[in-house]
C-alpha cells in the first residue's frame, strides 16, 4: 500500500480522501460544473470515479488529494494525478467546489502537487488535459507555467498542457 502524502501550503492542507468527502464530491459531479470532465455524472458513475481517485494510490503511487482550508477545515475541492491505462501520461487535474472558485485555491493546490510530483515522486513528465472550452482551467494551466503541447489528449477537444518533462514531437 502506497503512503498517501499530506501536503501543506500557506492556506491549504492537501490530504487523503475520506468517506466524509463523498457528499460534496457527488454534488459537484452531478452538477453542470463538471461538464468539461464529461459530466454531469449519475451517482453510480461519480462513485466509481471517487473510488478510482483513491485506488490509484495503491496501484500507481499517485492519486487524488482533497483540498482543505487550513483555518476552518472546510473541504474546498480536489487535486490529483491520474495515470493508468486510460491516461497516456501522468495528468494533474483539479476541481474546486463553488464556494472556493476564483480564490486562488486551485492554483495553490496544483502548484504544491505539481512540485511534489517532480521533486518527491520524481515523475518524468506531467501534463494537464483541459477541454478547449474550459477557459478558466486553460488559464490556470498557463498560470502554473504549463505550455501547450502536441501530445495526444485524453479525450476529444482536449488541449494538452505540459508542466515538465519531454516535449512531444
Amino acid at each position: 500500500m502506497a503512503l498517501i502524502p499530506t501536503l501543506n501550503t500557506q492556506h491549504l492542507r492537501l490530504r487523503p480522501m475520506n468517506l466524509n468527502d463523498w457528499p460534496a464530491y457527488a454534488a459537484f459531479m452531478a452538477s453542470d460544473r463538471c461538464r468539461h470532465m464529461g459530466g454531469p455524472f449519475a451517482p453510480d458513475r461519480a462513485w466509481g470515479l471517487f473510488c478510482a481517485d483513491h485506488a490509484q494510490w495503491d496501484f500507481f503511487g499517485v492519486g487524488a488529494l482533497m483540498i482543505e482550508d487550513h483555518d476552518n477545515g472546510c473541504c474546498l475541492g480536489q487535486v490529483g494525478i491520474n495515470t493508468g491505462p486510460l491516461f497516456p501520461e501522468h495528468e494533474i487535474g483539479w476541481l474546486v467546489f463553488l464556494q472556493a472558485e476564483g480564490l486562488g485555491y486551485a492554483f495553490e493546490a496544483a502548484s504544491a502537487l505539481r512540485d511534489w510530483a517532480r521533486d518527491v515522486r520524481h515523475l518524468p513528465s506531467l501534463v494537464s488535459y483541459v477541454h478547449q472550452d474550459n477557459t478558466r482551467s486553460c488559464r490556470l494551466a498557463e498560470r502554473l507555467g504549463a505550455i501547450p503541447d502536441a501530445a495526444t489528449g485524453h479525450a476529444p477537444g482536449d488541449v494538452v498542457y505540459r508542466h515538465f518533462g519531454p516535449q512531444a514531437g
